[in-house]
């Protein structure tokens, strides 16, 4: 079943529950008013204030360098989006991503179950970690706690904007960057994991035994024909043992041409599409890994499907660092309501005057938002 069918059965039970009993849940700490339920608390302000007080010289120093990086992301994020216009008819470099639903244009799928996961942990770390360093800054917080937009679920962090005004601006810059930073070291953290559980775990564990599909796309050639499960033994003729030949294989094929591949259940020829992100390559409109089976002296001690467990985890934080990494460097581009910018207009603040740096914030981020804007549609087209 589509994702987009999930998101639509979870959003009637949820508001109809939210409605039906929106007198009870408003007397525990709740707010709801389409398309938002919030969930306000002051047991999260203390958890917020314990953390700020462990070591208020740390945080400062931490986020302190955090600016180099976050400023240096900004930079390369822009380029990078700027450098995009030579292909946003092609191949547009931005397209939204929502976990468990194939979107238009997007060469990339999110799972529903790690994709919502790990969205949630994009959201709840990057406001905590403002709030975080608004109490090491010495701003009191308005409100804190959790939310849900229509069905997606977060978390919000609102400072005291008065003081925050009136604070440094060092003090603003740690406050603004603290939500990305916070992003970019949890994706470190689970890459760190991820790779350990890729090279350390899983090798150990199991033994490769070919080349597996692990998603068929839908409304591709593949779709209907091949199915997720079987397991690739050559294409056009050509053995497919490791995922380097597989790859070889599929980068050097064309659009329109015949291609025959042969799996443990049967022998199809597929006639190939323009693939999204390259047109002059072909398109199968599948998604393929390594086949893995449990070696025997695992499954003589833990069984045949306790240990399946490490690709679980190993896919949910492969999610939770593409996620946090992609969101939190997306969020540093120079564009209002951005983190990113309101760095960019404090930074110019520190050599122009308020006449003069704010038209440049506002056209940067006019056009920025164009660029990205334009090529979402282009995704869709």
């Amino acid at each position: 079943m589509n994702g987009i069918w999930y998101y639509l059965i979870a959003f009637i039970v949820i508001w109809i529950l939210a409605l039906a009993f929106k007198k009870q849940l408003t007397n525990h700490g709740f707010e709801i008013e389409f398309p938002i339920i919030m969930w306000k608390t002051k047991r999260l302000w203390g958890v917020i204030n314990r953390i700020a007080n462990l070591s208020p010289k740390l945080w400062k120093w931490f986020m302190t360098v955090g600016l180099v990086i976050c400023y240096g992301a900004m930079a390369i994020m822009t380029y990078t989006l700027l450098q995009s216009l030579s292909t946003i008819v092609e191949a547009p470099q931005v397209s939204i991503i929502l976990p468990g639903v194939e979107m238009p244009g997007s060469t990339i799928f999110v799972p529903f179950g790690y994709g919502l996961l790990a969205l949630a942990t994009v959201l709840i770390v990057h406001e905590f970690s403002h709030g975080i360093m608004s109490r090491v800054e010495g701003i009191n917080i308005k409100s804190i706690g959790l939310l849900l937009f229509t069905i997606l679920p977060g978390a919000f962090v609102e400072p005291d904007e008065e003081e925050l005004k009136e604070a440094s601006r060092l003090a603003r810059l740690r406050v603004y960057t603290a939500g990305s930073m916070a992003n970019i070291t949890l994706a470190v953290i689970a890459l760190l994991i991820c790779g350990a559980i890729s090279t350390m775990v899983i090798p150990n564990d199991f033994s490769e035994d070919g080349i597996e599909i692990t998603r068929v796309i839908e409304d591709s050639p593949a779709n209907g024909v091949l199915k997720e499960g079987m397991i690739l033994k050559s294409i056009d003729n050509q053995s497919v043992g490791s995922s380097n030949e597989y790859l070889n294989i599929v980068a050097n094929t064309t659009p329109n041409s015949n291609l025959s591949i042969v799996t443990d259940q049967g022998e199809y020829v597929l006639t190939l599409d323009k693939n999204p992100s390259n047109e002059s390559r072909g398109f199968i409109g599948i998604q393929a890994g390594k086949h893995y089976v449990i070696n025997p002296e695992v499954s003589s001690v833990w069984g045949n499907q306790l240990p399946w467990v490490w690709f679980s985890l190993s896919e949910l934080f492969q999610w939770i660092f593409i996620l946090n990494i992609g969101i939190g460097l997306f969020n540093l581009l120079p564009m209002k309501p951005l983190d990113g910018g309101h760095m960019f207009e404090i930074l110019l603040s520190y050599k122009l005057k308020e006449e003069t740096y704010k038209p440049i914030v506002k056209s940067v981020s006019i056009i920025l938002a164009i660029i990205i804007i334009v090529s979402i549609i282009y995704s869709f087209l």
